[in-house]
């Protein structure tokens, strides 16, 4: 006879049961350490009865060898290698079955992460204080450790930056009154739905310029009525500013004549080596960046003689 081990994932509605393990647990006596585990009221409407007791590893495996047990495990980790243990020291060891009964899809963790946002909220006297206002100036300082990571390719440290940015989004989703952070999620699918037509849609396209061409022009209907330069942030820096105005002043065909003379003194110059980089194909301010970097290593280098 087996000991089976149902397993279910906290992260998925309780009652949401796979049928092998639905199977399992009508097949034999079904114990459970915890009195307060969330499949409890469904298994109970299904009119499956289930003991809470205090685990005896080496009772169940000897129970196991005459009778079918069925264990509704929790999110301890040490069960399995404790019955293991205790199954090695009988001569004639029952099988040993595990059944997943719900397991995490992908993304699941971030339910996890709203947890704890929920909690920190409710709990915790700084993270009550903050505001949207408040967190914006974590939320740039975190961009810009990503960007530093990647640079860097330090991407063991990237996963940990991007951690720290989905905290800030989690956090301002939590803070927010009139939405949260499902419907940030929505708004961001219907738009790359929106925007991928040749995906989601019947539109048919030859390679990466083609989309790019879709999706800018996807973007400049979406922009219709309003003004040409709504949604660029002013506060980004100069380069980044000046590179991405030329880009929608271009899109709409004005005239080059107009980023002539715009300025004065390093003012103007700046600007127009922004526009020949962008002729150039080149991001003025990754160059710029780029430029800094070796002369910071060259400075340490120098220092270090």
């Amino acid at each position: 006879m087996p000991l089976v081990v149902v397993t279910t994932s906290p992260r998925v509605a309780p009652g949401v049961l796979s049928h092998q393990a639905w199977r399992a647990l009508a097949s034999g006596r079904v114990l459970t350490a915890s009195e307060d585990h969330p499949q409890l009221p469904y298994l109970a409407e299904a009119g499956i009865e289930v003991e809470v007791v205090v685990p005896d590893h080496a009772a169940l495996v000897r129970q196991a060898v005459d009778d079918t047990v069925v264990w509704l495990a929790t999110e301890d980790e040490h069960f399995m290698r404790a019955v293991g243990h205790a199954a090695l020291a009988l001569d004639e060891p029952p099988v040993i079955e595990v059944v997943p009964g719900s397991y995490d899809l992908p993304g699941a963790r971030v339910l996890d992460l709203v947890a704890v946002m929920d909690r920190l909220r409710a709990e915790c006297p700084w993270d009550r204080k903050q505001t949207h206002a408040t967190l914006v100036p974590y939320l740039i300082e975190e961009a810009y450790e990503v960007q530093e990571s990647v640079e860097r390719g330090d991407y063991a440290e990237l996963r940990e930056e991007l951690g720290d940015v989905l905290l800030q989004v989690a956090f301002h989703s939590r803070v927010a009154e009139g939405f949260d952070i499902d419907d940030v999620a929505d708004a961001i699918v219907t738009k790359l739905v929106r925007r991928h037509p040749h995906v989601f849609g019947s539109v048919i396209v030859e390679n990466a310029d083609e989309v790019n061409a879709n999706w800018e022009a996807i973007k400049a209907t979406e922009r219709e009525g309003k003004d040409l330069f709504d949604g660029v942030p002013m506060g980004q820096p100069a380069l980044s500013l000046a590179a991405q105005l030329i880009r929608r002043a271009e899109g709409v065909g004005a005239p080059e004549s107009l980023a002539h003379a715009v300025g004065q003194g390093v003012a103007r110059e700046l600007f127009d080596l922004v526009r020949r980089a962008q002729q150039a194909g080149l991001d003025a301010e990754a160059e710029l960046r780029a430029a800094a970097r070796t002369y910071r290593d060259r400075v340490e280098a120098w220092e270090s003689r």
